[in-house]
């Protein structure tokens, strides 16, 4: 065990809690969860800088309606974690819920440095939509292994 184990260990425990009560009131919240200069990537975005990662979050809360994260598990090692996650919300009267993976990168302060989300988004969001649904789910079936008899 390093000396700073324990701090990452509660670094990785104070980042999960922020997931599970994510509202648009405790955005101000990531000022001290976060780097100055995080990195932080999904299927969708790449920036960098907390301003840059509190605008997509902000962005979720307007275009997303009662959006929820549940942490299922997460583990850490040293300075990096790996949190295991699902998403919910709906979208224009559409429900959209998916599985995804973070792994996440600490500084010696115990500050987020890095964030990269590990989601589908063909079966997160494209599937779930009514006509690129369809085709999404027809390119799924058409690529996939044959079944074995």
């Amino acid at each position: 065990m390093t000396p700073l184990e324990p701090h990452y260990q509660y670094a990785t425990a104070c980042y999960v809690a922020f997931f599970e009560r994510l509202e648009r009131g405790t955005l101000s919240d990531l000022d001290r969860l976060l780097a100055p200069d995080v990195h932080f990537k999904d299927p969708f975005n790449d920036v960098r800088g907390r301003d840059a990662v509190r605008n997509i979050f902000e962005h979720m809360f307007d275009t997303a309606e009662a959006p929820r994260f549940h942490v299922d598990d997460w583990m850490y090692r040293d300075a990096a974690a790996s949190i295991r996650w699902r998403f919910q919300c709906e979208v224009q009267n559409l429900s959209i819920a998916f599985a995804g993976m973070s792994y996440v990168r600490f500084n010696e302060r115990g500050e987020v440095m890095e964030h990269i989300d590990y989601w589908d988004p063909a079966e997160g969001i494209y599937e779930q939509a009514p006509l690129l649904g369809w085709l999404m789910r027809a390119l799924r079936r058409r690529f996939a292994t044959a079944k074995v008899k």
